[in-house]
């Protein structure tokens, strides 16, 4: 029979902390992951979220809270009790172990009979598209077979969660979207729970049913890709979701839709806001790159000169600068020259105001 992961209804955490000394890595943590999710942990370094990865996985105690699968309490485990697969940043492999042998390593280790382990690995070998590599030493393979070896290493014990460390991170552009790919149908044909740490939006949206944005410990948002890209709830969410441009202001109006109306920098601009936001506060606008283009003087435009230019085979990436200092990060369909005066424009839908304090 194939590869068949281990069942359960949902993995729990339950208001957990993490501690270094004085340094609080997580605090009251709580997220509740569904069988079959695929879960991306968010965010920049130092956030918590490789924390928290190895928490669930047994690597690091937890200092508060708890972690459940199901109604087993797993905290108090250790990682071989929990019995989850992990696949590691840097692969991991035994440098002297064949690819049969580094896959089959964990099977070995539950003293698995031999039919048996042989037949799951065939299992495991096929499904990572690996046939015709098996007797391969890890030194000679390219990166993205390794990671391949890693994958099906954590999934040939038939976990329940199948944990990943920025898998992809150590790969080159084109393997990185090879690999993306194949981890999303690895996950889907197993029917897997993938627990996925990233600091790269595109990976998340490209990947997750759910992302688990963190800062500072913390859970900022939780959504689906759709959710968090065009409606994050807080500012660095949004700058972590690809809102580059962020221009500091002051509310003049709000117009009770969900709209308020932010002068910056003497430029009108008007986007949408989640906040209730009195006249006269400090505001923040942001917009991405793709969305700020070149246009005409008016609402939601302001005047900058032009600092660089790059061509990116359909279009033209610039940044520019206002009078005020305020650096942005534009499209264009065709070439300006550096030094250029310019208005930069957004379309209303396409702003999103954020109170200072967000």
């Amino acid at each position: 029979m194939p590869i068949a992961l281990s069942k359960f209804d949902e993995v729990r955490l339950d208001h957990v902390s993490r501690d270094f000394g004085s340094l609080n890595a997580l605090r009251d943590v709580s997220l509740t992951i569904k069988r079959g999710e695929f879960i991306a942990l968010l965010g920049p370094s130092g956030c918590g979220k490789s924390t928290t990865l190895n928490c669930i996985a047994g690597l690091l105690p937890v200092t508060g809270g708890s972690i459940w699968l199901d109604k087993t309490r797993v905290d108090t485990l250790k990682p071989e009790e929990r019995g989850f697969g992990m696949v590691f940043q840097n692969y991991a492999l035994f440098p002297h172990l064949n690819v049969r042998q580094n896959i089959g390593f964990g099977l070995k280790m539950r003293n698995t009979p031999r039919v048996e382990m042989e037949r799951k690995i065939d299992e495991a070998v096929a499904l990572v598209r690996l046939k015709g590599q098996e007797h391969k030493l890890p030194g000679q393979l390219s990166g993205g077979q390794q990671q391949r070896v890693a994958i099906a290493r954590a999934i040939v014990i038939e976990p329940p969660l199948v944990l990943m460390d920025e898998p992809l991170s150590n790969l080159d552009a084109k393997l990185r979207l090879e690999m993306r790919a194949e981890i999303r149908r690895i996950h889907n044909e197993l029917g897997a729970t993938t627990i996925y740490v990233t600091h790269d939006q595109d990976e998340a949206l490209s990947l997750a049913d759910r992302i688990v944005v963190l800062r500072d410990g913390v859970i900022r948002q939780v959504g689906t890709p759709k959710e968090l890209y065009e409606a994050p709830a807080h500012l660095d969410v949004a700058d972590f979701m690809g809102f580059r441009n962020k221009l500091k202001g002051k509310v003049i109006a709000n117009d009770g839709d969900g709209r308020a109306v932010i002068d910056v920098e003497g430029a009108t601009f008007r986007g949408v806001t989640r906040q209730a936001l009195p006249i006269g506060a400090a505001a923040f606008v942001a917009i991405r790159p793709d969305d700020l283009m070149l246009g005409e003087p008016g609402i939601n435009a302001l005047k900058a000169t032009v600092e660089t230019i790059e061509y990116r085979g359909r279009e033209f990436v610039g940044t520019a600068r206002s009078a005020q200092g305020a650096d942005f990060v534009f499209r264009s369909h065709h070439s300006i020259a550096p030094g250029g005066s310019i208005h930069l424009t957004a379309s209303d839908d396409r702003v999103l105001v954020f109170a200072d304090q967000a």
